[in-house]
C-alpha cells in the first residue's frame, strides 16, 4: 500500500510545523543530497515520523525535523556512497529549473541562498557528516550548540568539521559576486553567439581558463576529462551548430536559483547548462545531459 504524501504548503495547513518548514526541509535534503527524488524520499519519511509524533512533546518543531532531515539525508548519502563512486563520468546534481517565472515550493526563500551547480558539484567532495555540518552552518546559520544537537557530535567536532570543510571548498572553488542583471546579460551574448554559431564571438565570452564539464551518466555520451580552454569550449558549440543548425534552439532559465541555459536539439531538451561568471567572462559551465536528471524539466518546446 503507498502512503500518504508529506503535505505541501497550502493555506489550509500553514500552521503544521511540517508545513511551515517544509521549504527549509527540502533545501536541506536537497543540498546535502543533489537529486530532487531523493530528497523527496527524505522529506517524505520524516514527514511518516512526523505523523506519529507529538509536537506538544517537543520543545521545538523545527529543531526535530531540522535533525530528523540531516540525519536521514546522511545515512542516505552514505547508502548512495558506492553508486556514485561507480558513476560513469562526471556527477552533477539534478538542476532546480524554472522557467518563465514560474515559482515553486522549491524556489522559497529557504533556496535563494548558496544553491548553485558550481557549489553542489564542490560538495561532493565532503564526506556527509562534514557536508551537513557545513550546510547548517554556513548556508542555514545554525549555531554551534543546534549543530551538534542536530548531528549527534560535540561542539569542537562540529566547529573542526565546518572548518574542514570549508577550507576544502574554498581551495576547490573561486567565488564571484556578480549581479544578477550582469550575469543575465553576459548569458544571453553567449546564447546569440552560440545560436548563430559565431566561434569567434563565443570564444571571446570565455576566460583563459575556461572549462566545460559534462554529466551524461553513461546515458548519453560525455566527455571523460573537462574540455578546457576558449577555443575547445567555444568550438564544441559551433561544431554542433555547424551540424544541426536551426535544430538548435536556446532557452533562458534559471538553474539553481541562477541564469542558465536549456538546450534543446529538435525539439527535445538536451542538457540544462549552468554557468559560473566573474562579470566579464565565463569561467566555468556544467552541462547536465543524464536524461535521469532531465526528467523534472518540459522536455519539449511545445
Amino acid at each position: 500500500m503507498t502512503s500518504a504524501a508529506p503535505p505541501a504548503t497550502s493555506g489550509a495547513c500553514a500552521t503544521d510545523p511540517f508545513t511551515t518548514l517544509r521549504p527549509r526541509l527540502f533545501g536541506i535534503a536537497y543540498r546535502m543530497l543533489g537529486v530532487r527524488a531523493d530528497a523527496e524520499d527524505v522529506l517524505q519519511d520524516a514527514w511518516l515520523r512526523w505523523s506519529r509524533t507529538d509536537p506538544a512533546a517537543l520543545q521545538s518543531a523545527e529543531a526535530w525535523l531540522v535533525t530528523v532531515v540531516t540525519r536521514l539525508s546522511i545515512d542516505r548519502l552514505r547508502a548512495l556512497k558506492a553508486e556514485r563512486e561507480a558513476y560513469v563520468g562526471w556527477w552533477l546534481p539534478e538542476p532546480l529549473v524554472e522557467l518563465d517565472g514560474a515559482h515553486t515550493p522549491e524556489s522559497a526563500a529557504e533556496l535563494a541562498g548558496e544553491l548553485s551547480v558550481a557549489f553542489l558539484y564542490v560538495l561532493e567532495r565532503l564526506g556527509p557528516e562534514e557536508r551537513a555540518a557545513f550546510l547548517l552552518r554556513q548556508v542555514f546559520d545554525y549555531d554551534y550548540p543546534e549543530i551538534a544537537a542536530q548531528l549527534g557530535k560535540t561542539e569542537a567536532s562540529c566547529r573542526q568539521m565546518v572548518h574542514r570543510a570549508s577550507e576544502r571548498v574554498q581551495q576547490a572553488r573561486t567565488r564571484f559576486e556578480v549581479p544578477r542583471n550582469v550575469h543575465h546579460q553576459l548569458l544571453q551574448r553567449f546564447m546569440l553567439a552560440a545560436r548563430s554559431g559565431d566561434r569567434n564571438a563565443i570564444e571571446t565570452l570565455l576566460s583563459e581558463d575556461a572549462q566545460l564539464i559534462g554529466d551524461g551518466g553513461g546515458k548519453v555520451p560525455s566527455f571523460a576529462q573537462p574540455l578546457v580552454g576558449p577555443f575547445r569550449i567555444a568550438n564544441l558549440y559551433w561544431a554542433l551548430f555547424r551540424r544541426l543548425g536551426a535544430q538548435v534552439v536556446y532557452r533562458m532559465a534559471l538553474i539553481n536559483g541562477e541564469p542558465g541555459l536549456l538546450r534543446y536539439l529538435d525539439g527535445q531538451l538536451e542538457s540544462a547548462q549552468a554557468f559560473v561568471t566573474d562579470g566579464e567572462r565565463i569561467v566555468a559551465i556544467y552541462a547536465i545531459r543524464n536524461p535521469d536528471k532531465l526528467a523534472g524539466i518540459p522536455l519539449s518546446l511545445d
